[in-house]
């Protein structure tokens, strides 16, 4: 997924420019992070207090250039307006989050306001058009039936989560002035892997994020990705 960010962003700002950037349900920071050290000035937002604790230890371990450039602020996505002025933004992101809001819209149009013209919104969701793929490959047959006709799941930590669909979302992105531009499927061939296990020794890491990274451009792969990353640009 990083890899398909850069790439929308390569292609919408010139290189070298320093974005501004919000991360509505940072997490521990990974992304934040990442985007910090190639030069951009990140704010995340998080409510969960062990996430925040968690990349506030991962920024401390950032050389102090790095540090100053990432802000965490504690919070729920929905009261971006709270703490921001609209269109303060350059890219916003919000990914593993909407599969935990019961009803995203709200939270999607307060996400748009905070981009400036021409900004861009990176989603990742799950997809409900392949809810079926993870236990129909594990061998759960009944799980798979079930989920032919569910927008539902249990994720791997045991929570109920929502999925969503790319029309849906995408009539949704058109009615907040933040249209699709770009999707891509994420996690085709590795949904299945355990979370945490190591890759076997004999797997090349670099050409198995290439693998993933052309199905998750490529039909009819991508339709089938646990994952979807959404990009809008506001208008």
């Amino acid at each position: 997924m990083a890899r398909q960010l850069d790439e929308q962003i390569v292609a919408r700002y010139p290189v070298g420019q320093r974005l501004r950037v919000l991360d509505v349900g940072m997490g521990q920071g990974t992304q934040a992070l990442r985007l910090a050290r190639a030069g951009h000035n990140v704010t995340g937002v998080e409510q969960d207090a062990e996430m925040i604790a968690a990349a506030r230890e991962a920024l401390a371990r950032e050389p102090e250039g790095i540090q100053s450039r990432v802000r965490i602020v504690q919070g729920d996505g929905h009261q971006t307006g709270v703490h921001f002025l609209p269109g303060s933004f350059d890219i916003v992101l919000c990914h593993g989050v909407l599969m935990y809001v019961e009803e995203p819209d709200a939270l999607l149009a307060g996400l748009a306001r905070m981009l400036a013209p021409g900004g861009l919104l990176s989603l990742l969701v799950r997809n409900a058009e392949a809810l079926a793929m993870r236990p129909g490959l594990s061998g759960d047959w009944r799980g798979a039936i079930d989920a032919f006709d569910s927008d539902t799941y249990r994720n791997r930590i045991g929570v109920d989560a929502r999925a969503d669909r790319l029309d849906a979302l995408s009539a949704t992105l058109a009615g907040i002035a933040a249209p699709l531009q770009a999707w891509y499927g994420v996690r085709v061939f590795t949904d299945t892997l355990p979370d945490g296990e190591p890759l076997p020794a004999e797997w090349d890491l670099d050409t198995l994020l290439t693998a993933e990274e052309r199905a998750g451009r490529t039909d009819p792969y991508r339709r089938v990705a646990a994952l979807l990353h959404l990009c809008g640009v506001r208008d």
